[in-house]
């Protein structure tokens, strides 16, 4: 017996019926809005469980597929998207499937789509075995196969669904007093993944920052240089005057910060240089590093950067009337972008 536990309809030939004036020819011939499989990526099986989302019962079946060459069902919602079937009771000829049935998934009201939709879909197509009680389910051959409909393939399925010899065996089940049974399972997989964009630059425009510190004697904590921006990426200079291991440190210590780690889970590559600049004999004091920056490690660089015997002896011209220049040279940076798809 038939079980209603989809969107169900019935269909009833009669023997008055009378083809439409106008009648509608799917481009199901165009490879551009049509695919199928051969027979070797086909899938049957049977099973009790009945399609899940839409079925399409048709009486005097023999009528139907001498009158029309083509047969769309009403429009069912799945996913939420709209849907429906379109059958060819003895096959679609463009497709070379004469001596088959031919069953299509079409996607439907794309209009109101927006530009460039695509929808990834898992889908199932059935006839009822009335003799077994058993639905014959048909798929591809792998069973993870996902369709991607889009606006030049709006279209997918089997046209040689069911050869004709075996549906009209009565034996089979499938046709039984001229009425038989077909159904639909649409399961459609959301898109929401983000794309990440990562590209590297060496030697960025303006890549260097030069912080003049005044006063400097005064500073105890760590101080923070003014913000500045390389290739889409804001960065400062972090200085701790007496350095950063617990009043144990004998040098200054000096780092790059990334500003953009406060705010992002995404981790930022940037190669630089510190320097500190001697104003008299232009014997500056430099280092280079490469630092992976993340929320977690936002900054990278030197703990023992220069000595602070170094840094206050007034003869090696780091420290000038109480103002250090410190300097950071980034050269070659990360750039990442987040799009969502």
């Amino acid at each position: 017996m038939y079980k209603k536990d989809a969107n169900y309809q019935y269909f009833s030939q009669k023997e008055d019926f009378q083809k439409p004036e106008s009648f509608e020819v799917m481009k199901s011939g165009d490879s551009a809005t049509t695919n199928f499989c051969d027979e070797l990526s086909i899938s049957r099986s049977k099973r009790h469980l009945p399609p899940t989302h839409y079925m399409l019962k048709i009486e005097s079946y023999s009528i139907l597929s001498e009158t029309v060459e083509k047969y769309e069902s009403g429009v069912f919602e799945a996913g939420g998207h709209k849907w429906r079937l379109s059958l060819y009771p003895k096959g679609n000829k463009k497709m070379n499937g004469t001596g088959h049935i031919s069953l299509y998934l079409a996607v439907v009201e794309t209009e109101n789509l927006p530009l460039g939709w695509e929808i990834y879909v898992n889908f199932k197509l059935f006839v009822f075995d009335q003799i077994q009680d058993k639905y014959l389910t048909i798929h591809d051959a792998d069973d993870s196969s996902i369709k991607r409909f889009h606006d030049m393939k709006t279209e997918w399925g089997f046209t040689k669904f069911l050869p004709l010899d075996t549906f009209n065996d009565v034996s089979h089940g499938y046709l039984v007093n001229d009425c038989c049974l077909f159904g639909v399972e649409v399961f459609v997989h959301k898109h929401s993944a983000k794309l990440e964009c990562v590209s590297m630059t060496k030697k960025p425009d303006n890549c260097t920052l030069t912080w003049k510190i005044e006063n400097f004697l005064a500073l105890d904590e760590e101080s923070y240089s003014q913000e500045f921006t390389v290739e889409d990426s804001q960065w400062k200079i972090l200085v701790y005057p007496k350095g950063n291991s617990n009043g144990k440190a004998k040098a200054i210590s000096v780092y790059l910060c990334s500003c953009n780690c406060l705010l992002s889970d995404l981790k930022y590559f940037a190669k630089f240089k510190l320097r500190i600049r001697d104003q008299i004999n232009k014997n500056h004091v430099e280092k280079t590093a490469k630092h992976w920056f993340s929320k977690s490690l936002k900054a990278g660089g030197f703990s023992q950067f220069l000595l602070l015997e170094n840094l206050n002896d007034a003869s090696k011209g780091f420290l000038v009337n109480d103002t250090l220049i410190v300097e950071a040279e980034i050269m070659a940076v990360s750039n990442i972008k987040l799009f969502a798809q």
